[in-house]
């Protein structure tokens, strides 16, 4: 019995010590692997689509320096929440260790943050800010972006800037007053608002008063912007002064607008000045050429790289980057930043 005894014992601790070693070797193999799914609102919008790149970037950068192979399952919702919301259970079927979104509604992430929580998987929400509330339902919720105030409260300054340099080059009419039109992003859109307020205000608050032609909403579309613009131009003529730009998309498409109607080639026809926010590509050019007066650089790199080494602290479990901060154990802020003329911000890093 004492035999049978001993040598039951040590099967036993055999069996333990196989166990224990075989475990652990699986833990270290599945961090070797990071399936991340994104979901993007609109593949189509130019500065989603720089993000995408620069992640994409970042991710090889990652691997090399990790030891790791990261792989990124994209998805376009086409601006449509409920073909979004089937996008988290596709990533969930898929075994995605963590999930990116690009919220369509900001208002309506419900869903999303439901079956990530019923599946255990960890959500980074990106660029598209959602309801503060919905963000502390779950301790594996993230947010990486910027403060949308602070990009409308850039591109104000930089008009009381010019205005305080020049300001009769931008009240050509004489009359005191800044008559402006608006191009708005999105119904309802909490950047649209935001930045379109700000921007107003810190003009206002400079003491300079302001007269606002026409607001209407391109949906950041640059074609939908160009044909708004084209229709201010047969009302307004040469009476519009400055045209703000929710971001540089839409800008450009009142660029455009102006092109075709030959003010960059007649230099009788009076130019507004424009402005725009984002930072892409087309808008640092546009301001490089003086074709904007400025625009606001959301920092899509840095967006980017915070996000994907979120995702890689929070799957693996170690320390994030020291270059980005965690505020509130939810949150990573990229500044925004003025782009005018010569100040070296023309070109991406």
């Amino acid at each position: 019995m004492k035999k049978l005894l001993a040598r039951t014992f040590s099967l036993v601790m055999l069996l333990n010590l196989i166990t224990g070693c075989a475990h652990p070797a699986e833990e270290q193999e599945e961090l070797k692997n990071i399936k991340i799914g994104i979901s993007v609102y609109n593949q189509y919008d130019t500065f989603i689509s720089e993000l995408m790149t620069a992640a994409e970037e970042h991710v090889q950068e990652m691997e090399e320096a990790y030891g790791i192979t990261i792989t990124l399952d994209v998805q376009n919702a086409g601006s449509n929440q409920v073909t979004q919301n089937d996008q988290m259970s596709y990533f969930i079927d898929r075994g995605c260790d963590i999930v990116c979104i690009n919220l369509v509604d900001r208002t309506d992430a419900s869903t999303i943050i439901e079956r990530g929580k019923s599946a255990d998987i960890p959500i980074i929400f990106f660029n598209r800010e959602l309801v503060e509330e919905d963000l502390e339902r779950w301790d594996k919720l993230y947010y990486v972006g910027a403060d949308a105030f602070e990009s409308g409260i850039i591109q104000g300054q930089i008009l009381v800037e010019a205005l305080e340099e020049d300001f009769a080059a931008v009240d050509r009419n004489g009359d005191g007053v800044i008559q402006y039109v608006m191009l708005e992003g999105e119904a309802g859109h909490q950047d649209s608002i935001v930045r379109t307020m700000y921007a107003i205000n810190t003009v206002t608050e400079a003491g300079y008063e302001v007269e606002k032609l026409a607001d209407e909403i391109a949906n950041w579309n640059r074609d939908q912007a160009k044909t708004k613009m084209v229709q201010w131009m047969q009302e307004f003529g040469d009476g519009i002064e400055v045209v703000f730009a929710n971001n540089d998309d839409m800008a450009l498409g009142a660029r455009d607008a102006l092109k075709e109607a030959g003010y960059y080639e007649d230099e009788v026809m009076q130019l507004p000045v424009i402005l725009g926010i984002d930072g892409t590509t087309a808008g640092l050019e546009a301001v490089e050429n003086e074709e904007f007066l400025g625009t606001v650089l959301n920092d899509s790199v840095g967006q980017a790289n915070g996000m994907m080494e979120l995702a890689y602290a929070v799957v693996s479990g170690n320390e994030l980057s020291t270059e980005f901060t965690l505020l509130d154990e939810k949150y990573i802020r990229l500044p925004y930043q003025k782009v005018v003329k010569d100040n070296e911000k023309t070109t991406k890093e």
